[in-house]
Formats: C-alpha cells, structure tokens, sequence
C-alpha cells in the first residue's frame, strides 16, 4: 500500500531543502560577522560619523535581527522562501539606514546589498528577484533624495545611484541564473543518486541470488563483501571486514598470490570442491573471486545426462521395435510360406531390418564414445584427401562428385577418429541429397581468426525452414533408410572437441543447399 506524503512534509525530507539551510545559515552568519565587524571597528573607521547614534542603534538591532533569524531558520522550502523575504527586507532597510547615517552611498555600505541580492537570487523564485532589487534601487534612491533635500547631497550624483540600482539587477539576475543551474543540477544529481542507490540494491540482490559464491577483497585480503553461497561454501569465518586468510589459506594462496595454476581446490570448512576464478576491477588491487561449487555442477550435469539418457533410450525403444516387429512378422510368414520367390522378399526384409538395427546399434555406440577424446594436430588439407579418398573405395563415383578445397598448413586440434566420424555424417547426406552432378558437394577448409572453419555444402533442395530447428535432434530424419542420429552424434563429437557444428542459414551462403560448418580450434 502507497502513503502519500503532503507536500510540507515531501519537503521537510527533501535533500534539496536540507542543502538549501545550509547556504541560509552560511548567509545569516555572513549578516552576523557584518554586524560585529561595524559594530567594532566602526568608531576606528569612523563609520557613522554624521549620525553616530542612529548608525550604533541600527547596528545593535540588525545583529540581533540576525541572530534572530539564524535562531528561528525553517526546514521546509516554503517557510525558507518567505524567511529570506523578510530577511532582505531587513538587510535592505538596514543598511540604507547605515548608509544615511554614514553620509551617503560614498561611504560604500549600500554595496553590502548586493551578497544580500545574490542569497536571494540563488534560493528565490521567479520575479521576487527582480522585486529585492527594485526594492533596494528604491531604497538608496529614497536615501540619497533625503539627502539632496537636507543638501547634504548634489542632484547630479543621481547617474551614480543609477549604476549602483543597475549592479543590483545585474547581480540578482546573475544570481538567479546560477541558482536555476544549480537547481537543476541538485535535482539531476538527487536523480541519480537515487538511481544509484536502486542499481546497487539490485545489485545486491543479484548477487545474494547467485548460486555462486562472490567475494570481493581488496589488495591486502580483506574481504569486503561476500554473499550468503560464499559463507556457505567458506564457513562463518568468512565475514565483511575479516581476513580472507581466516576462512580459507587455500583461497588466500590463490587469489592473493595469484596462485591459479590449478583453480580447483577444496575448502576447509565442509569439504567443498570449488573452482576459483578471480577478476581484478581496478588499479587498487580490488577483486573480485566467484566460486563454483564443482560438486553441485557436476550433481546438475548428472541429472541433465540421466534426463538425455532417458530421452534417448524411450527414443531407441521406440525405434527398434518396428523393424524388431517386422523381422517377427516376416519370420513367420517364412514358416508358412512354401513359394521361393516370397521367401527370398521376406529373407530381404528381415536383412534390411536386421541392417538398420545394426546401424542404429553403431551410432549409440559411437555417441558412447564422445568423451573418449584424444586430440591430436591435423592438417586438414592432408586429412580431407584422405577421407575422401577412403569414401571413395566403396563409392568410385564420390571422387567426381565432392571436390575439396583447404588452404594449405592449416592444422587444427581434434580426435582424428571423431573428425572421421563427423565429416562421413556431413558429406554421406550432402552426396544423397545433391544434384549427384560433378562438383555438386563441396568441401572448404579456411582460417578465420584463431579457428579453423570446414564447410561442407550441396547443391540440393536445402532443408525445409519447419525442419531447419529440428535437424539435431536425436532420430529426425527425412531418409526412410536412415537412424535419425548421424547429425545428433556429429554435433555431439564436436562438442567433445571444443568445436561448433551449425547449420548455416540461407541467407549466409550463396550455395542453394544446405551448408553445415564446423569451427574447431587451430592446433598453434
């Protein structure tokens, strides 16, 4: 539920009108040391000289009012501005008093107005400025006709009593100009203080939702800053203001010496494995540690394999038991049939049957292999001739069909086996969906940055854009003959490497069919 505030007292908890009392009791001091330096140096000066009681009088009550006024100085923006209005109005009749009791504007105290002007135009709003100055043209106009008719003064010096009204509205004016900026400036600032302090508290809040531990330490380890994983992870000893030396000497050995040659480590307190990684944010020293919990990474990893594992297995049942059916139902007929010719259709289809469960049987058992790596340097140009020249025993027609280009020396890290296994899926599916023409599938080895690219491409139909999100999947496939996993168990392989296997889209090639690169790491 939102409490509205009245406005009195939005601006009694105003920043701004806190910072606005402090400028006005700066002023009323400035009108206080005013009041006590004429008051003592006055007579040494000999100040007030024509009209010495009237000159100690209004000196006497202008401190008082002063003090008065520094006693009684309001909170809220309102109140402030009718203060200084009254408070000009003092200074004003104050010191043109002062003025005539001390012969005149020669005397340089009708000066004095203008800090009383420039207070007013920094806090004042719209005319009430224009109306201070107005005010104290008036009042040293007054003051200086009294004196031309007691003749005390000359009618000719009124051209300088129009150059001190004119400083008056030039200092208000100012004043005013410098107080709208810094206005503006003191809202802006309140602004994005406030965003600042929002940021931060989601910051904060960001950081306490981590399932990782944040620590933040500065150059000599002490620690800062720690969420609850870190004090979880590290033991209560882990506090704010405490020595990262007194939760864990593993992670002080580490993270203070720079000690990250091995960045796993176990803790003290529970026997945690954690995995340390350190960022510096400044030239002070500060960082920044997080710290994985390994063993729940690996708890997540687990149950992400058993969930595939589960997939896969409904997916391989699903898939074995239609041949499996037609294998039993052909083997029955086979018992019942007496005709040769019906015998050797139903010994085909138990063969075909039998085949694509073997095959199916391979490809699991290549998956199984995925994280058998043994990475090796190879030059793809070498490797790619190879390849295809071993395609080709089978297949004589491959040698025109799929035309090879690498640069050469290029040389990339991967398991020879997996890259075998990666590159027959790629170029066995672009030989049976291409035109079969000369040249119709090619193969492209280039650099690109600090990886390797190898690009296999066709010049058929390309996939569906409804199939084109769907051809990793495990046991999709638009070939009647075929598992469904090729394509699974390619990505899968590369993965194991380091590597990316995608699909590029239309747009990214000018072949018209589809094209799939593989980016891997170069072996330099």
């Amino acid at each position: 539920m939102t409490t509205l505030l009245p406005p009195t007292a939005v601006d009694e908890l105003s920043g701004e009108a806190e910072a606005r009392a402090t400028s006005l009791r700066y002023y009323c001091f400035y009108r206080i040391v005013i009041a006590s330096l004429l008051a003592v140096f006055g007579a040494v000066l000999k100040l007030g000289s024509e009209l010495p009681a009237l000159f100690a009088a209004t000196i006497g009550a202008y401190w008082l009012a002063s003090i008065a006024a520094l006693m009684i100085l309001p909170r809220s923006e309102r109140a402030q501005r009718r203060w200084l209005a009254v408070q000009v109005i003092v200074d004003v009749v104050a010191l043109t008093v002062l003025t005539h009791a001390d012969g005149g504007y020669r005397s340089g105290i009708p000066y004095l107005l203008m800090t009383s002007l420039a207070a007013a135009g920094l806090v004042a709003q719209g005319r009430m400025v224009l109306g201070f100055a107005a005010l104290a043209t008036i009042a040293v106009l007054i003051e200086h006709s009294l004196r031309v008719g007691a003749g005390m003064s000359e009618v000719g010096e009124y051209s300088r009593i129009g150059l001190i009204g004119m400083g008056y509205f030039a200092v208000a004016l100012v004043s005013r100009m410098l107080g709208r900026r810094a206005a503006q400036n003191a809202v802006l600032a309140q602004q994005r203080g406030q965003d600042l302090a929002r940021q931060m508290g989601i910051n904060a809040r960001i950081i306490e939702d981590m399932q990782d531990g944040v620590i933040v330490l500065d150059h000599v380890g002490q620690v800062r800053l720690a969420n609850p994983q870190a004090v979880a992870q590290l033991g209560p000893a882990l506090r704010p203001g405490g020595h990262i030396g007194e939760a864990s000497r593993e992670l002080m050995r580490r993270a203070l010496l720079h000690d990250v040659d091995d960045p796993v480590f176990r803790a003290e307190h529970g026997g945690t494995t954690l995995r340390l990684r350190q960022v510096q944010v400044d030239d002070s020293g500060t960082l920044v540690v997080y710290l994985e919990d390994l063993g729940r990474l690996q708890a997540q990893a687990q149950q992400i394999k058993l969930a595939a594992l589960g997939r896969l297995t409904a997916n391989i049942a699903h898939e074995i038991r239609n041949p499996l059916a037609a294998i039993t139902h052909a083997s029955e007929l086979m018992l019942e049939e007496k005709r040769a010719e019906m015998q050797s259709r139903l010994v085909r289809i138990v063969r075909d049957n039998g085949a694509r469960i073997e095959r199916m049987v391979r490809d699991v058992m290549d998956l199984g292999r995925r994280d058998r790596v043994t990475a090796e340097a190879l030059d793809i140009a070498a490797f790619v001739g190879t390849f295809l020249d071993e395609l080709a025993m089978p297949s004589p027609q491959i040698v025109a069909m799929v035309t090879a280009e690498c640069e050469a020396s290029l040389r990339l890290r991967f398991d020879r086996v997996h890259l075998h296994q990666i590159l027959t899926n790629l170029v066995s599916n672009a030989c049976r969906y291409g035109s079969g023409q000369p040249g119709s599938v090619r193969v492209v080895g280039r650099a690109q940055d600090d990886a390797i690219t190898l690009t296999v491409s066709d010049d058929g139909p390309g996939i569906a854009e409804a199939d084109r999100a769907k051809v990793f999947e495990p046991f999709f496939t638009s070939d009647p003959k075929g598992t469904g996993l090729g394509l699974y168990i390619a990505r899968e392989l590369a993965e194991a490497n380091g590597a990316r296997l995608a699909l590029l889209e239309p747009g990214e090639t000018a072949s018209p069919g589809a094209v799939f690169r593989l980016t891997a790491r170069r072996a330099d």
